[in-house]
């Protein structure tokens, strides 16, 4: 006699889905930054250059190792760096409204950059593994990281306007929540990868295309041009949005006569419309191609950031979420561009779009305050309308790069990215 067993299976989260939220939490930490310096301006009396040292802390040391945590991640698998940065970009931003000194507080900021930028190259790589390749998973990865965005400003504005700075240690929950999300989402690309070797004929899973060394991947080539002006383009790009969020809500109660929560509403409009540009961007790149997408969007940031320097009263946040829209459109069609374009450096190039070429903006946040101290926030801010030209002229001349192979033939085992899982890599 034989007995039949019936298992009932769960539903699970799916890998990208975790990744996403993980994001989300990790990115909370590159808005707080910004989302502080208003606080830091009045509770401590630091000037504009001061405060906007803060920012470039957070982002020098980050522009500096992005790229190497992305070269390291192109030869080994780091799936614990996800956790364990998440929780580092958490704790610097928790200490930074408890240590006395300026110094001090510099460098508890540039500790949560380290986090940060650990996170990213490795991060971009299990996300392209977990979407199989595609723009618009990717576009939902980069979602979870723009609401973290958008979320830092409220919750900062919660927190040190309830307990001031002094209770900046309760900014470390969504690290917390985040490293939580992010083994989640480990084991859950195990899982996924473990059932892929069982279904697959062979029994085993398909090398990922840039797993070992940058020859693994058969016919592909380097475009190190392209990348390059891509790069220029992504920081101009990061110029203006570093700029805007570090002084949008002190510029924003200068122009419209509001207090605190005009500043803080102006700052959660900047980092919230990137959610919908975000999402918006895949969908458009599926239709247009990214190249098109991605130039249409910096012309559009040229008009959007000029209103927002030269219009006053309400209308300035309809002109903040436009200028949102136009830099985030084509924020995670840069990380896709970049890893085509480098696709044997898909870990350089994710380290370079997400981090390099990101945070520099924080270098030229002090030269911007430095101007506002000696003139305006309003001529500090008027040469911002003049880079996203720059980079729509760096544009122009890139060609749409081809897909790798083990993408475009939509196997599920065609990552271009290696596996989360920390026991190696796979063979084929």
């Amino acid at each position: 006699m034989t007995t039949t067993h019936h298992h009932t299976t769960a539903p699970r989260t799916s890998p990208l889905t975790l990744l996403s939220l993980g994001h989300a939490c990790v990115d909370v930490y590159q808005g707080a930054v910004a989302a502080l310096v208003p606080f830091f301006v009045s509770e401590r009396a630091y000037t504009y250059a001061a405060a906007s040292g803060i920012v470039l802390a957070a982002s020098l040391l980050s522009s500096v190792i992005q790229p190497l945590f992305g070269a390291l991640t192109d030869r080994w698998a780091l799936p614990w760096l996800l956790p364990v940065s998440t929780l580092l970009g958490g704790v610097g931003v928790a200490l930074s409204g408890i240590v006395g000194s300026y110094a001090l507080t510099l460098a508890v900021v540039a500790v949560s950059g380290i986090g940060v930028a650990a996170y990213h190259p490795e991060a971009a790589r299990v996300a392209r593994h977990a979407s199989r390749g595609s723009h618009t998973g990717m576009g939902w990865f980069s979602l979870g990281g723009n609401l973290g965005f958008a979320a830092a400003p409220l919750l900062v504005s919660a927190v040190i306007t309830t307990g001031g700075l002094h209770a900046s240690p309760l900014l470390v929950v969504p690290a917390v929540a985040g490293a939580a999300l992010c083994t989640a989402a480990l084991r859950a690309t195990r899982a996924r990868d473990a059932a892929a070797t069982r279904l697959s004929p062979t029994g085993v899973v398909a090398q990922s295309a840039t797993a070992g060394s940058p020859d693994d991947v058969a016919g592909s080539r380097d475009d190190w041009a392209s990348f390059v002006k891509l790069s220029g383009a992504i920081v101009c790009r990061s110029i203006v949005f570093v700029g805007l969020s570090a002084f949008i809500s002190l510029y924003v109660r200068q122009r419209t006569g509001g207090g605190d929560v005009s500043g803080t509403a102006a700052l959660f409009v900047l980092y919230l419309g990137g959610a919908v540009g975000t999402v918006a961007g895949g969908k458009l790149a599926g239709r247009y191609g990214r190249i098109r997408v991605v130039q249409w969007s910096y012309a559009l940031t040229v008009l959007a950031v000029a209103g927002v320097v030269l219009v006053p009263g309400p209308l300035l946040y309809v002109l903040v979420a436009l200028t949102s829209a136009g830099l985030y459109v084509p924020f995670s069609l840069h990380v896709t561009l970049g890893q085509d374009y480098l696709p044997r450096r898909v870990g350089t190039a994710s380290g370079v779009t997400l981090g390099l070429t990101v945070s520099i903006g924080g270098i030229a946040s002090p030269l911007l305050g430095a101007v506002a101290d000696a003139t305006s926030l309003r001529t500090a801010l008027t040469p911002l309308i003049a880079l996203p030209a720059l980079g729509w002229l760096l544009l122009r001349t890139l060609h749409e790069p081809a897909m790798p192979e083990a993408i475009a033939s939509g196997s599920p085992s065609g990552a271009v990215s290696p596996t989360a899982s920390g026991e190696g890599r796979l063979q084929p």
